[in-house]
């Protein structure tokens, strides 16, 4: 396992710092000039060059990626000059709320995921199948955008049953806590299940479909047993490579819910960072975003050989 490890970190060092040049880049092709929006209409040419000056912004975009990625490494993040405070604290609330969402909208990514998954696979009612079609397809076609208002219209609106948005923190109000996160990481959460229901199903077909299976059935091995521990453990492995690419698109996707239902998480600092011009904010939140996406690909794939050892052997 330690050479399958030693084999994977230079990968993703490398996209990591592909992607820290790239962010760097990309957001110095913005149009218009961040020193401008931070001094405001009314400044004067020097107000303006000496806070061009104290951004870095007058040196070489070479010499300004390397003194960002200088101080990624030394953990100095630097203060906002736009939002206010420092960038590390900022950032680290911001995390805090979005990895909740993510954890949140995973559990039902899961949940949702193998109930549709083994139902569509094993139920021999087409009443049932029928409606797990539905209910993918459904998932997978109406956008999140659309389901988190459907969601706080009937639930928040008209039935009053959840608060309709916000968050007051799980270690002040656990209790609270769990009946802000319900609606959001739900919406956040359904066309990932859908995805993730549909492979499920595939993979349990094929997984049900095999001799030996067959063989067991024929000598009166229950069907339940070999569900669970036959046909569903062998389904995992491919179905774990999936869930990993969908805990990604899960802290993409959690962006435009954060807007929904007005949770403070790094989409909301990100689009309030990008709009004032705050470069040193957005910078930091897109490539600890993709950090984040890169070590749970690593993850996904140190949990793919525990499951499959002829992953490591290869």
């Amino acid at each position: 396992m330690r050479g399958y490890l030693l084999k994977k970190i230079p990968s993703a060092l490398l996209v990591l710092l592909l992607a820290s040049f790239l962010i760097f880049a990309i957001l110095r092709l913005v149009p218009g000039d961040a020193a401008d929006a931070l001094a405001g209409p009314d400044a004067s040419p020097e107000s303006v060059a000496a806070i061009r000056h104290q951004l870095g912004l007058d040196q070489p975009m070479l010499t300004q990626y390397v003194a960002w990625i200088g101080d990624l490494v030394a953990g100095e993040l630097g203060p906002s000059y736009a939002i206010g405070g420092e960038v590390a604290d900022l950032i680290g609330d911001g995390f805090a709320a979005t990895a909740e969402l993510t954890a949140g909208a995973l559990f039902f990514t899961v949940a949702l995921g193998l109930l549709l998954g083994v139902l569509g696979a094993t139920s021999r009612r087409p009443a049932v199948r029928a409606a797990v079609r539905a209910l993918t397809t459904a998932a997978l076609a109406v956008p999140p955008f659309v389901t988190g208002v459907v969601l706080v219209l009937v639930l928040a609106v008209q039935f009053v049953v959840l608060p309709s948005g916000g968050r007051v923190g799980l270690l002040e109000a656990p209790d609270l806590e769990l009946q802000y996160l319900l609606l959001p990481s739900l919406c956040l959460a359904l066309p990932s299940a859908a995805v993730l229901g549909r492979y499920v199903k595939d993979s349990l077909e094929r997984a049900l479909g095999e001799d030996y299976i067959r063989t067991a059935t024929a000598a009166g091995v229950p069907r339940r047993r070999l569900l669970w521990r036959h046909a569903l453990p062998n389904a995992l492995p491919p179905v774990v490579t999936l869930l990993g690419i969908q805990t990604g698109q899960l802290l993409g996707g959690a962006v435009l819910v954060e807007a929904i239902f007005a949770w403070p998480g790094l989409g909301q600092l990100a689009d309030q960072a990008l709009t004032r011009r705050d470069y040193p904010v957005v910078q930091d939140v897109l490539l600890l975003l993709v950090a984040v996406f890169v070590l749970i690909q690593l993850l996904t794939d140190i949990v793919y050989a525990l499951l499959d050892p002829r992953i490591r052997w290869e």
